[in-house]
């Protein structure tokens, strides 16, 4: 019988396990939603700055990547 009860509680901790991951993503996704321009702008330029590559910088910035961030 002893058996059992250690496959229900280890049943029960993956899935509030579970939970917990879904938790931290939708704040994830709700932070960067909030602050995805900011991020943007200074991911933009950084990858200016390490790779002096402007083309980049600008791609990262377009509206096309601002309009497929929000469409996720």
């Amino acid at each position: 019988m002893k058996h059992h009860r250690n496959k229900q509680k280890s049943g029960q901790t993956m899935v509030e396990y579970i939970i917990v991951v879904v938790i931290i993503a939708l704040a994830a996704i709700a932070i960067f939603g909030v602050f995805g321009d900011t991020i943007r702008g200074k991911m933009s330029g950084a990858v200016e700055e390490i790779g002096g590559d402007t083309a980049a910088a600008d791609a990262a910035t377009s509206t096309a990547s601002e309009q497929y961030l929000k469409d996720l």
